[in-house]
């Protein structure tokens, strides 16, 4: 398997601030990104996610994201993908946590293309999510729609690729519910994240990237 593109271990330690209703929280996360190309026009796209709970008490959040995709050109591939997410819940008036699953499957588009000096990428990205919630709760199914847009600024002369150096990156995820969001915020809007980050481009092949991430997320909900 030639790996190109990407193989990007991204330790992405952001002191994300949650907003949840009233509530403040400050969170770790550590990233895995990887992409392998097989061919011209199949690859496959993976990461693994952990996250901390408010002011790192223990490990919140668990993700694992496989994703086959398929290159339309130079510039935009499809993908799709599956997720599982696991959730450690504290439940009212207990000391215990419980373990609650997420499974998702999504439908991705990704287009990369140059503006000046700055290298940008979108991502549209829709998600069945099945999501348990424990209790005598009923699980629940809903859709979620998701734009990312990505642009890193090389911190010097490059040439029409970005093979080595340093670089700063900015990036905004906007997450939009489609379908019974009754049951999650009643609303459309579910959460926004927003990074900036400093990092160094070893190769085509690696990454590694450190900085903030200020995520608003509008009520209490599973991300």
């Amino acid at each position: 398997m030639k790996k190109t593109l990407l193989l990007a271990i991204v330790f992405l330690m952001a002191f994300g601030k949650l907003y949840a209703q009233t509530q403040h929280q400050n969170t770790g996360w550590f990233m895995f990104l990887n992409n392998t190309k097989f061919n011209e026009k199949w690859g496959l796209q993976f990461d693994i996610q952990i996250r901390s709970a408010d002011d790192w008490d223990h490990v919140r959040n668990t993700l694992v994201r496989p994703a086959l995709q398929y290159f339309i050109n130079k510039n935009s591939n499809v993908a799709l993908g599956y997720l599982w997410q696991t959730t450690q819940v504290n439940p009212s008036g207990t000391d215990y946590y419980v373990s609650l699953n997420e499974h998702r499957i999504f439908e991705q588009y990704i287009y990369n293309h140059k503006i000046s000096s700055v290298f940008a990428s979108h991502r549209f990205r829709v998600e069945q999510r099945f999501i348990e919630r424990g209790g005598s709760t009923e699980d629940l199914f809903s859709q979620r729609f998701r734009y990312f847009f990505r642009f890193i600024q090389p911190l010097q002369k490059t040439q029409p690729t970005f093979t080595k150096g340093a670089f700063v990156a900015l990036q905004n995820e906007i997450f939009l519910n489609l379908q019974n969001k009754n049951q999650l915020n009643n609303s459309v809007f579910d959460q926004n994240r927003a990074y900036l980050a400093l990092g160094y481009r070893f190769s085509k092949k690696v990454d590694i990237e450190a900085g903030y991430m200020n995520q608003a997320v509008n009520g209490l909900t599973n991300n």
